[in-house]
Order: C-alpha cells, then structure tokens, then sequence
C-alpha cells in the first residue's frame, strides 16, 4: 500500500549553518597573534623558548667554595677592587666570594661567619689603623648577623669572640671601650666552649682572649687543647704561637707560627710575625729580615699595599746602627700611606737613634700633634696625629716630649709644649715604669733650664732612648738602589 510522507523533506548530507560570529573573531585573533609574534621574532624582541641562559646560574655554595680557594691562596681583597674606575670581575677575591653568596642566600650563617672571620685577617693586610679599624666594624656586622640568623651555634660565638678580640687592640680604639670590647669577647668566647667544648676555633680564640688579659696558665692550656684538636688549622697554630709568644718561649712560637704558615703560606702576617720573634726573643736580625722579606715579596706578588714589612726591616736595620738603610725602608713604607702617622713616627724613631734630634722634630710632630702639607716637607701631605691609645703611640709622645726639651735653649725655648706633652703620657700610663723614667729626666731637663742662664747642655740629655715595640707594626729597606734587599 502506498504511504504519503508528510513534512519536511529528509535530507541525506549536513546542512550548513550560517556563519558564527565569535568563530570568525577567533581565527582573526590567531591570525593576528601569529603576524605580532613573526615581526616580534624578527625584530629579536622575544627569544626563543628553551635557549641557554647567557651566564650559568651559580648557587651561595659555590661561591662559598670559590671564597675558601681564595682565602687559601692568599686573595683575601683585591686591592684593585678599592681603586675608583677600575673595572675589577664581579668575583675576584675571597671577601667578594662570601658577598656573592650572600646576595644569593642571606640567610645562610655559614658565609656570614666565614665573612666575619677573614674580615679580621684581611685587616692586617691594610695601610693603616683607620682602614683596619673600619674593616673590623664590618667583621663585627656580619658576625652579628651569623648569630642572629643560628644564636647557638657554637662556631658563630667563637667568631664573634674572635673579631672583638682584635677590634679591641686597634690604637684607635679608646681604653674604655678596649676593656669593654675584651669583656664582651670574654663572653662570646665563653659561650662557644659551652655550646661545644670540642669546637677547636672556640678553644683557639678563648685562649687568644685570655693571653690578651694576661691569664698565661689558662692561655696555654686552651690553646694545647685546640691545636689537638685541630691540628690542621692555620688559626690554631697561630694562637697557640702567639700565647707561647707573651710566655717568652720564642722558638717554640716561632715553630707554631711556620705551621699556621705551611697551613697558609700566603698569610703574610704570619712570616712578620715570626720575624719579629727572631729579631725580639732570638736576636737574630738576620733571620729577622728573611721573613720580613718574604712577607714583602708575597704582598708585592699579590699586589697587597701593605707597609708592614717595610716598617719591620726598618726597625730591624735601626736596632743594628744601620740608619740610611732603616731610612729607605721607613721611606718605602711612606709611599704607600703618606697620610700614615705611624710611619712618621717611625722615621723620627730612626732618626733619634741616628742622632739626628732635628730632622726627628717634625716628623714626631707629625705623629703626635699632626700637621699641614706645607709643613710635612717629605710626605707633602697633611697628616692627622695619633690620639694616645696604645703603648706604641705612648712612646712616640714620650720621644717627641724628650726631644723638644732637649732642643730647648733660654733664646729657643721649646719646654712649654713638651712638658704639655709628656703630661699627657703621665696620665695616660702612670703605671708604666719605662716610660715614667723617661718622663721624669724629661721634665728635669725643662726644671734645670729655667732655673738656669746658660740654657741646657748636651749632658743633659736622658742617656738612652726607649726601644719601641708596638704590638707588630714597624718599618724595614736595605740600600739597593730601588728598593729593598734584606738579604744584602
């Protein structure tokens, strides 16, 4: 039977709809995109995905890595980094390095408190007390900042105590807040050991501190202990040489030194130092000068600026009666800091024991009373004096005093400004036997002229004068032309 079909037509293939608006907008969108990305690629505005980054990205304990190696060959602080305009790399030394670190992980204790510590050493390497002192406030910063970050951890303290124990022996550094400084070190020192009795740093540093407030018995037991302890670290070995150093036992000092050295052969301080024992508790200048010499080759190869060794030799050849060759080298210590008060205090040392009172007048006055460029005739710059701070700059006041009373005549009367001055060094070291001595026949030279007419006569003159011997900073040169040759 036929059936009718009713309705729409069926249709056998997909009917197409009208064009969609949002559809069409999309694909321009795409379209658009891809033209912006092309030009964009072609104008090199964006890179490609994926590509290498055009310096490796280095983690804080890499450069913490690179900060010991540095610290170990001796490059503690580039001197070059220092000189405006120089274009030095971003990590050219091993105070650099921990900073490198820090900017990556300032929460990391570790770099803070190794900062803190070649800080200190690195002060040695300085020209002056200024500059060591402010190098010393910034080991102080960051060893704060290790115990804010770990307050017990036991290495932190000893650090701590250690960079207080040398802020608190800068001259600059005022008695009161030099026994308030080795108080607090004291405590720090303590706190270590309490936190970990077998920390060797702790140990060394504690023993350091106890030497300085002269608790010899103690000293040397702590420092036996750390070097036990640690028997591969410079810093146990150079405490333990410097308590056996203030015991007077000079060769075993010198021994304990030459093994900090070995451990850290580009510590120049260290080969000064042990110079210096040869020269005050051996009296063997010779050897002396050796290892003053060595330290000047080493900073010179390392590009160091460091007057040290120079002022060293130079004192060595003034104690011998070699005064021109003292001369050149105190003058070669100049050329590095004309500015530096401690070094013309030296040369004015050099020139008393040459008898040369005269020419030892300014620059004493340098030292101790400062003065202008047009006044200071070898450096040709003006230079501030010393406040009277420690036993080193004591002596320059007490030579400048002794001086200007002997120079004094009834027509030249110079007495007034030296008894001022050697007042000064009567109530800063009352106690001091040597040195009240010397104060004494000062004075009595000034007594006797002006109850004289006929002015005061060279027998009047105090028969000797004091040796100086200021806690490690003194001149050295031999005549050679350009320079400087111990061995000669």
């Amino acid at each position: 039977m036929d059936q009718q079909l009713v309705g729409k037509q069926p249709t056998f293939h997909p009917r197409r709809s009208g064009s969609n608006f949002y559809r069409v907008l999309f694909l321009l969108s795409l379209i658009l995109f891809g033209v912006w990305l092309l030009l964009s690629r072609q104008r090199n505005q964006i890179q490609p995905l994926f590509l290498p980054t055009p310096t490796p990205t280095r983690t804080a304990g890499s450069y913490i890595l690179e900060a010991q190696a540095h610290f170990a060959a001796g490059k503690i602080d580039d001197p070059s980094n220092n000189i405006p305009g120089t274009s030095a790399p971003p990590v050219n030394d091993a105070i650099e390095a921990y900073q490198a670190a820090l900017e990556k992980d300032p929460q990391n204790s570790q770099a803070w408190n190794e900062l803190a510590r070649i800080q200190t050493y690195s002060s040695q390497l300085l020209r002056n007390d200024t500059e060591r002192l402010e190098r010393l406030k910034s080991a102080l910063a960051a060893a704060d900042k290790a115990i804010e970050i770990m307050p017990d951890d036991s290495n932190n303290y000893a650090t701590r105590a250690f960079v207080k124990d040398w802020y608190a022996f800068n001259s600059l550094i005022q008695n009161e807040e030099r026994q308030l400084m080795l108080l607090e070190a004291e405590r720090d020192a303590s706190r270590a050991f309490q936190l970990d009795p077998n920390n060797a740093l702790a140990l060394a540093f504690y023993a350091e501190i106890l030497a300085d407030q002269g608790k010899w018995a103690q000293a040397e037991k702590y420092a036996a202990q750390a070097v036990s302890l640690g028997p591969d670290l410079m810093d146990t070995h150079r405490v333990y040489a410097y308590v056996l150093e203030t015991l007077a036992q000079y060769n075993s000092a010198i021994q304990q030194y030459q093994k900090a050295a070995d451990l850290a052969p580009n510590m120049t301080f260290l080969y000064i130092r042990i110079g210096q024992n040869y020269r005050e508790g051996i009296k063997n200048p010779d050897r002396a000068l050796d290892y003053f010499d060595r330290a000047a080759r080493i900073n010179e190869q390392l590009g160091v600026q460091n007057p040290q060794p120079y002022i060293e030799i130079a004192k060595t050849y003034t104690q011998e009666g070699q005064f021109y060759a003292a001369t050149l080298n105190a003058q070669k210590a100049l050329e590095f800091d004309p500015t530096n008060a401690h070094t013309y205090g030296q040369l004015g040392i050099i020139s008393i024991r040459a008898r040369n009172y005269e020419g030892a007048t300014p620059l004493l006055r340098c030292a101790v009373v400062s003065c202008t460029a047009a006044e200071n005739e070898l450096g040709g710059m003006d230079v501030e004096g010393l406040p009277l701070s420690s036993l080193s700059v004591a002596y320059y006041y007490v030579e400048y005093g002794t001086v200007l009373a002997f120079l004094s005549r009834p027509a030249e009367n110079y007495c007034s400004e030296a008894l001022d001055v050697l007042q000064q060094v009567r109530e800063g070291y009352p106690d001091d036997v040597t040195l009240m001595s010397i104060v004494e026949d000062s004075e009595g030279i000034c007594r006797r002229l002006g109850s004289s007419t006929g002015g005061v006569t060279t027998g009047d003159m105090v028969a000797s004068t004091p040796t100086v011997t200021p806690n490690g900073t003194q001149p050295a040169i031999t005549p050679t032309g350009d320079g400087y040759s111990p061995g000669n």
